[in-house]
């Protein structure tokens, strides 16, 4: 069951679906298959709205990824800072750590999918 309707970004993104028809896959591999780790697919198999818009475009996901994981990160620590009784750097930091680590296959592909959707518009048609 799907909580998001189609045509929203936020759809595509979470989903990690086709920026224009949300009806294709948008990575050829499952997230966490590291033999291809998010690999994009070359066209969605729907809609054929081609992915590799021009050489080297997922390079700016890399920008988007430094910004989710600084997120990550400012949102444990404060977590940390808040939540606990006596603050301590060691268990954040091994916390951060682990988390980043363990997620950065899917911080990855979400980067790539946001990276895509500030370029592609859903489109009901196709």
């Amino acid at each position: 069951m799907k909580l998001l309707p189609k045509g929203s970004k936020l759809y595509s993104i979470i989903y990690l679906k086709c920026p224009r028809c949300h009806r294709g896959k948008f990575l050829q591999n499952p997230v966490y298959d590291m033999s291809t780790i998010t690999r994009v697919r070359s066209n969605c198999e729907e809609c054929h709205l081609n992915f590799k818009i021009e050489p080297s475009f997922y390079y700016g996901s890399m920008y988007v990824s430094y910004a989710v994981n600084v997120a990550i990160m400012v949102a444990i620590s404060g977590c940390f800072f808040i939540f606990s009784d006596e603050f301590s750097f060691l268990k954040t930091f091994i916390t951060l750590v682990v988390v980043i680590v363990l997620g950065a296959p899917y911080i990855n592909a979400v980067s790539k999918i946001l990276w895509a959707n500030l370029f592609l518009k859903y489109d009901p048609e196709k």
